[in-house]
């Protein structure tokens, strides 16, 4: 070999996970949450879990009500004691969504929570002792129809199965939640949704890929202890994007050390960046540079204001340049173009008029109050 020769290394071939097209959904089985359907062809559902004392009633209930409101679909409430459970009945006659009962380890607080009608119980069948407890939690459930979710975190992995793979891995996951699953089959129990979360976002997407590449059930979708607003927006909106642009995952719950119903805002905007979820108003803004010829932070400042209780399907644009304004501005429902001092309105991409720039927040609110929706 002269000194111009080269080898070239050849990786192993790498075994790759089933990839899915974005808007085709994995095929599975259906669950009843409530009403609301969780799998199948079912619309993707968005949960958040209430951040009150459950024996708190009216503080618990108050956060259920504003998380509706900002559109969640279904909420976790802890069961954590004895007084939570005695809560949970009148928190479900309250609540204006169907509610999910979390249980750890104990099967008197989740026959309670079934008792007091619930629409899920959140459980682990495994942790909850002997058979015969599991047998009566199960029995009750499935009299009720009651769907189960097994959530299965790798902080809190069995130490059986921790010393196997030695750490938590996606086959460590898997392999606890199909263990519990191998419980409900022998308690003929099927109505199950299963989570594989953690808070290493890359192993939370192998995981859930795994589960979805060999069975039928439902997924619940979860970066757990994801932390602050900033940083777990961005690992919930990586991971859960992520397996949602795979096809995988039929409900959602972005996790934030912050409000519920930040929490849930953060979940729909995930749903509508791929086209998953019918929006609202969308406000769409440039990022800003040495172009920018207008107060664009006080326009849009005063724009999230004014429509933040407007739940009209609406996309709208101001731009603050004439470099890109125009063309992006034509491509909304409602679009400004600004530049030195004026815009130009855009409606459904026809030019409509000039305006001043402190007509523009005046005149977005005007348009928005005629639209109509095709």
């Amino acid at each position: 070999m002269d000194s111009h020769s080269f080898e070239i290394a050849v990786a192993e071939p790498v075994e790759r996970h089933k990839t899915y097209k974005v808007g085709v959904r994995r095929k599975t089985r259906q669950v009843n949450v409530g009403g609301i359907k969780v799998g199948g062809d079912a619309p993707i559902s968005v949960q958040t879990m209430t951040k009150t004392k459950t024996d708190d009633i009216p503080g618990t209930v108050g956060q259920i009500r504003a998380a509706a409101e900002a559109g969640c679909d279904i909420v976790r409430v802890t069961v954590n004691d004895k007084e939570a459970a005695e809560s949970m009945a009148e928190i479900v006659r309250q609540s204006p969504i169907p509610i999910v009962a979390d249980i750890h380890f104990n099967h008197i607080f989740a026959l309670k929570a079934i008792d007091a009608n619930v629409a899920k119980v959140r459980l682990n069948p495994g942790n909850i002792g002997s058979k015969d407890r599991i047998r009566q939690v199960l029995t009750a459930a499935k009299a009720k129809n009651i769907p189960i979710r097994i959530g299965v975190n790798s902080g809190s992995l069995e130490e059986d199965i921790l010393e196997k793979h030695g750490y938590p891995t996606a086959e460590a996951l898997y392999e606890s939640a199909m263990r519990h699953v191998g419980i409900c089959d022998e308690f003929n129990f099927n109505d199950i949704v299963i989570s594989v979360k953690s808070t290493d976002v890359k192993l939370m997407i192998e995981a859930y890929r795994l589960v979805a590449e060999r069975t039928d059930i439902p997924l619940h979708l979860g970066v757990t202890e994801a932390g602050t607003t900033r940083v777990g927006t961005i690992k919930s909106a990586v991971g859960i994007g992520t397996l949602l642009a795979e096809g995988i995952g039929d409900t959602i719950r972005v996790s934030l050390t912050d409000d519920p119903v930040k929490e849930v805002e953060v979940g729909k905007e995930i749903l509508r960046s791929l086209s998953l979820a019918s929006r609202n108003i969308e406000l769409i803004a440039c990022p800003t540079c040495g172009r920018l010829e207008i107060d664009l932070f006080k326009v849009m400042a005063q724009l999230e204001e004014k429509l933040a209780g407007v739940k009209k399907p609406v996309k709208i644009a101001v731009l603050g340049c004439v470099v890109n304004g125009p063309g992006e501005a034509s491509e909304a429902d409602i679009g400004i173009a600004a530049g030195k001092g004026v815009g130009i309105l855009y409606r459904k991409g026809e030019m409509v008029k000039r305006i001043k720039e402190d007509e523009i927040v005046a005149t977005v609110l005007e348009e928005v109050e005629k639209f109509q929706p095709e």
